[in-house]
């Protein structure tokens, strides 16, 4: 099976004039390994999250969520919509998440961050019923745990411009997303730019809360394998997710109210375009269909991020 070795996954940019490092045909599986959203800087608790133990902090954009690519797939047109199923994610044996005074939604708030400055918690993984840790048990502490619950962070084709940083680059070519639902067994439809698709990934997490509110959610080093199809002639607003039962729509933009519309109208879209549904309608059931649910993945304040809402639905229809 074809691999990206981990010492190749250390880019910050999303761009579409890089060779790609990764060719594969429609369908076959491959391996990523990727580094963590703090380039491997922050393996123990008594190391911070200062400049000084992260340089790549010193740039700017800042250097954050190293990603692997780009990945050309054969057959992928500028027009198209790329299919990454995302087959497996592994999950080492620990994460880690942190705080840095002044950076953050509560700044340097003594009531929740204390007088002792930033902080970083090494989050112990317990291996599941597999034998492994990707259906195992976070420990934060010895009272606080729950299921490891892996996905991508950051998920992106190269678009027809310069992207210069994977850690804030979003839109709907996708990007610094940090949506849950980007996890093993769920398929990410994404629009297709540049001849071969030009896919980068990276920023795996073994769990997250909805909204990431600290802009830092379980933060970990994966090998990640995925295969690649290609829808023809199709163009979406946002990246669009498939589940088994559901379909979720993603919205991305500021405020949150704004990202929530632009995911119900993506759905409402749906509604009309996929199954037949008059626009009048579409539009009633937004409000009235109880299956309708939203979600808030990203809702980091004071990080420059857009906000990442999703509506999810049953792929049947109403």
């Amino acid at each position: 099976m074809k691999r990206i070795p981990r010492s190749q996954a250390l880019l910050y940019e999303l761009d579409y004039r890089l060779k790609p490092i990764l060719h594969v045909a429609q369908g076959e599986s491959f391996e990523v390994e990727t580094e963590d959203a703090a380039s491997g800087r922050l393996r123990a608790g008594n190391v911070l999250p200062t400049v000084e133990n992260r340089p790549e902090l010193r740039d700017y954009p800042p250097r954050v969520n190293p990603v692997a690519g780009p990945i050309f797939v054969e057959g992928a047109r500028p027009g198209d919509l790329l299919a990454v199923r995302i087959e497996h994610i592994e999950v080492p044996e620990q994460g880690a998440t942190w705080l840095r005074p002044g950076v953050g939604p509560l700044g340097d708030s003594k009531r929740w961050l204390g007088d002792s400055g930033p902080c970083t918690r090494i989050l112990r993984n317990e291996p599941g019923p597999s034998g492994a840790f990707h259906d195992g048990t976070v420990h934060f502490d010895e009272r606080i745990s729950w299921p490891v619950q892996p996905f991508i962070g950051t998920l992106a084709t190269a678009t027809e411009r310069h992207v210069p940083t994977s850690g804030f680059g979003q839109g709907p070519f996708g990007g610094n997303l940090d949506v849950r639902d980007f996890s093993p067994g769920h398929t990410v439809l994404l629009n297709v730019y540049q001849e071969g698709g030009l896919l980068f990934l990276g920023d795996v997490h073994a769990s997250q809360a909805d909204t990431e509110f600290t802009g830092t959610a379980n933060e970990i080093r994966s090998v990640v394998r995925l295969s690649l199809t290609v829808v023809p002639g199709k163009r979406l607003s946002a990246p669009r997710v498939i589940k088994d039962r559901t379909i979720v729509f993603l919205g991305i933009d500021r405020p949150l109210e704004s990202a929530v519309q632009r995911a119900i109208i993506a759905f409402m879209e749906w509604l009309v375009e996929d199954h037949g549904v008059a626009p009048r309608d579409a539009y009633l059931l937004t409000s009235i269909h109880p299956e309708m649910r939203v979600h808030v993945y990203q809702m980091v304040p004071g990080f420059g991020l857009d906000f990442v809402a999703g509506v999810e639905f049953p792929k049947h229809g109403p």
